[in-house]
C-alpha cells in the first residue's frame, strides 16, 4: 500500500486550480488563513494499483478520500460470498461517507486503475467546519450530491428494462465525468463489463447484447471501454 504523504496546498496551489477535487481541497469561499488551516488536513495517498484495497468491510472510520484522479468501486458481500457492487465512484467524488453514523466501514474499496486520493481526518474536518462556516457549507453541499447518487442507484434496481439499466448508468458517468473533464465526446470507462453487470444486475452476457445492439442502432459507439454517444438524446430517452 502507498505510503502517505503530506500535500501542502500552499506549495501546490496553481495545481490546485485544475484539480478536480479542488472544491473540497480549497473552497472558493475560504480566505488564506482558513486555508493554512484545511492545508494541515489533507495527505495525498497513491497510487493505489488496480485491484488495490484503499479500505475494508469492518476497518474502523477515521478518513474520507477524495479522489483526485483514477476510480474507485465501492462493494459488499452476499450471504453466498459473491461480490454485490454498490458503487463507482470517480474523480472529484467522496468515499466513505457511508462510515459516518457506525464508524465501521460497511463495504469494501477497491482501485479500478491507478488512483490517487486525498486523505481528510473525519473528526479534524467536523472541528473545523464547525468553525468556518465556507467549509461547513461545502460539505454539507457533497453531501447532498452523495444522497443523491444513492438515490440513483436504487432505481437503477427497479422495474427497468436492460438497454434502460446499461444506458442510465452510461449516461450518468458520462454526465459525472464531463462535470470534471468538460465537453469531451468521448470518455473511457474504469470498469469492467462484468463490473457493469455487476452493478446493474444483469448478467455479462446480457450487458455486451445490450451494447451491440445499441451500437448497431447508433446510439453509441463502443470500442473496448471507450463509449461515444452518437445520439445522446436516443440514449436519455431509453434510460428514462
Amino acid at each position: 500500500m502507498a505510503k502517505p504523504r503530506n500535500l501542502r496546498l500552499v506549495t501546490v496551489k496553481p495545481a490546485c486550480e485544475s484539480c478536480h477535487v479542488r472544491r473540497l481541497c480549497l473552497p472558493v469561499s475560504l480566505d488564506a488563513p482558513d486555508v493554512e488551516r484545511l492545508d494541515t488536513l489533507v495527505h495525498r495517498r497513491g497510487p493505489f494499483k488496480r485491484g488495490e484495497t484503499l479500505y475494508q468491510a469492518g476497518d474502523t472510520f477515521g478518513n474520507l478520500y477524495a479522489i483526485q484522479a483514477g476510480a474507485i468501486k465501492t462493494y459488499g458481500l452476499t450471504n453466498e460470498g459473491q461480490e454485490q457492487i454498490t458503487g463507482f465512484h470517480l474523480p472529484g467524488e467522496l468515499v466513505g461517507m457511508d462510515a459516518i453514523h457506525s464508524k465501521v466501514h460497511p463495504c469494501h474499496a477497491v482501485a479500478l486503475e491507478n488512483t490517487w486520493v486525498c486523505e481528510v481526518p473525519f473528526d479534524r474536518l467536523e472541528a473545523l467546519s464547525a468553525q468556518v462556516p465556507g467549509l461547513q457549507k461545502e460539505f454539507i453541499r457533497i453531501m447532498s450530491r452523495e444522497l443523491v447518487a444513492d438515490q440513483d442507484s436504487l432505481m437503477m434496481m427497479g422495474k427497468l428494462s436492460a438497454e434502460q439499466r446499461v444506458l442510465r448508468l452510461l449516461t450518468n458517468i458520462y454526465r459525472r465525468l464531463r462535470v470534471r473533464l468538460g465537453n469531451v465526446e468521448e470518455i473511457r470507462l474504469p470498469m469492467t463489463r462484468e463490473d457493469i453487470a455487476n452493478y446493474v444486475g444483469l448478467t455479462t452476457e446480457t450487458v455486451s447484447r445490450v451494447l451491440a445492439r445499441l451500437r448497431e442502432e447508433g446510439v453509441i459507439e463502443f470500442r473496448n471501454r471507450n463509449v461515444r454517444f452518437l445520439d445522446l438524446d436516443a440514449a436519455q430517452r431509453i434510460a428514462r
